[in-house]
């Protein structure tokens, strides 16, 4: 499959999104041999998603993969299996190259699906072959896709190139950057029109739901009200107002416990807004056997594939020592049977993460557990911190302690309800709570604030030192470089 030197056709829209699994690839064809019938069109929505596991896809080598570098460049996480230098540079916090692979493989992971969003939205919009209420609700998948890309690009590499038409000619591909206000305020038209498809609140079979968009809506609010776009007051009223829709549906709930984060009859339910959806056979999913314990600690039957991350002794220690996340086989693990030998447990030496541990793949060997992007305690979060930014740092109001106090309440089951709330007390909990969920960067972005686990403090970004780091933050780290492949392609990136 031949790719085009900037952003990629139509070419992989055949290929649908598991679990979707009545849909299976039926060859390359170009836009104009497509949507021809409502299969093709349902095939083509689905092939939107497929850029949501491209962060995740293993490279050459033992448990690596680009989603990783955000949560190494946090200073929260180690890799136990030994490193490259392009790890090194997130790891170390080391001058980011622009020839770094990962760099570019993030780049990928927006505008290959972004083309493939704009094919659906121009070809869709116009199809006869499908009823309005059908055309509408896939429309809207594709409008929330569209703003999920671009709204990890924008996050990642500030100014980027706005595109919101499909590519006609392989060599029109010279497109230069636009500013991230532009790309921010698309994101939500994008979000405003998914929201107004017609979707369903809840979608058990993985597909983007009504819950998810206003989730990501409120999510995109509360970062264009930080950094870099500074919007301030009115925009962490949007957020606010926005996260209360979903949390006033009543249509989503915390888990009992946090064993139910990893029951797959629980997948696509409860407190998983949206998620990545995995097969053990048809998209395997690496999360599980990269975080095993390395080097070949024998407790799975894949003992040796781990060593792909692994908290900080600093970050594990930052937990309160009765924080029900901290407790073993919650967030964590430091012992487990022997695979073949279950009477004999093998202590680790440091932590490791058991947050997304996949019981079945323990047995076979391979993951199909589907990988949690937008969580209803997010979302709860998001609320919290709103408000209490809105009301300067600190906030009285029901709504929003109470958003926080339920995430609080299952680390803390005796915990007392407070009466006022902090922002600096609702971002401890997001480091605590969404922990290598690849959420921590963009919050550290927003926020321009680092949880100084040394210290139990919440503290500035710039020029904050993690322990693991060889030099504190500066103003340069916040923005990952353009992939030197794409400006050297696209000298107009460089304007």
């Amino acid at each position: 499959m031949k790719r085009m030197r900037f952003l990629l056709p139509l070419l992989t829209v055949l290929t649908s999104c598991v679990n979707f699994l009545d849909e299976q690839p039926s060859g390359s064809l170009g836009p104009d041999d497509y949507y021809k019938t409502a299969e093709q069109i349902k095939a083509a929505v689905n092939g939107t998603y497929e850029g949501l596991s491209l962060p995740y896809t293993e490279n050459i080598g033992v448990a690596v993969s680009p989603v990783y570098s955000l949560e190494y460049i946090t200073g929260y996480s180690r890799r136990p299996r030994p490193s490259g230098f392009e790890d090194d540079q997130f790891l170390r916090l080391d001058r980011l190259d622009a020839a770094n692979s990962r760099l570019q493989a993030w780049w990928n992971a927006t505008y290959y699906p972004v083309e493939n969003c704009n094919s659906v939205i121009e070809n869709v919009s116009v199809s006869t072959l499908i009823d309005e209420t059908t055309k509408q609700r896939y429309l809207g998948q594709a409008y929330f896709m569209r703003a999920w890309y671009y709204f990890q690009g924008v996050q990642l590499f500030g100014d980027i190139p706005l595109k919101l038409t499909t590519t006609k000619d392989p060599n029109d591909v010279r497109i230069r950057r636009s500013p991230k206000e532009a790309v921010y305020d698309q994101i939500v038209k994008d979000l405003l029109k998914a929201e107004n498809s017609g979707l369903p609140w809840v979608d058990q079979s993985g597909h983007v739901s009504l819950g998810a968009v206003k989730s990501l809506l409120a999510k995109v609010y509360l970062t264009m009200a930080g950094y870099p776009m500074q919007r301030g007051i009115t925009y962490y009223g949007k957020a606010y107002d926005k996260a209360l829709e979903v949390i006033n549906s009543r249509q989503f709930n915390l888990f009992e416990t946090y064993k139910d984060l990893r029951d797959p009859a629980k997948m696509n339910t409860g407190e998983n807004i949206f998620m990545l959806q995995r097969h053990p056979t048809m998209a395997e999913s690496n999360i599980h056997s990269a975080y095993l314990p390395y080097p070949t600690e024998p407790i799975s039957i894949q003992p040796a594939y781990g060593g792909a991350m692994a908290p900080t002794l600093a970050f594990y220690n930052s937990y309160a020592a009765n924080d029900g996340r901290k407790q073993e086989q919650a967030f964590y693990y430091t012992r487990y049977p022997r695979y073949d030998n279950p009477t004999e447990m093998i202590t680790f030496s440091d932590p490791y993460i058991f947050k997304f541990w996949d019981a079945d793949a323990e047995k076979t060997g391979r993951s199909g557990a589907n990988f949690p992007l937008i969580r209803y305690a997010d979302l709860l979060l998001v609320c919290a911190e709103a408000k209490s930014q809105l009301d300067g740092g600190s906030t009285t109001d029901a709504a929003a302690i109470a958003a926080y106090y339920a995430v609080r309440q299952r680390a803390f089951p005796a915990a007392v309800q407070p009466t006022i709330l902090t922002t600096d007390d609702i971002l401890k909990e997001r480091y605590w709570e969404l922990c290598f969920e690849f959420q921590t960067w963009y919050d550290m972005l927003r926020t321009r604030k680092a949880f100084d686990v040394v210290n139990g403090t919440i503290t500035n970004l710039l020029g904050y030192k993690a322990p693991n780091h060889l030099r504190a933050f500066e103003l340069k780290d916040l923005a990952f470089p353009l992939p030197l492949a794409e400006v050297q392609k696209n000298p107009d990136l460089a304007l």
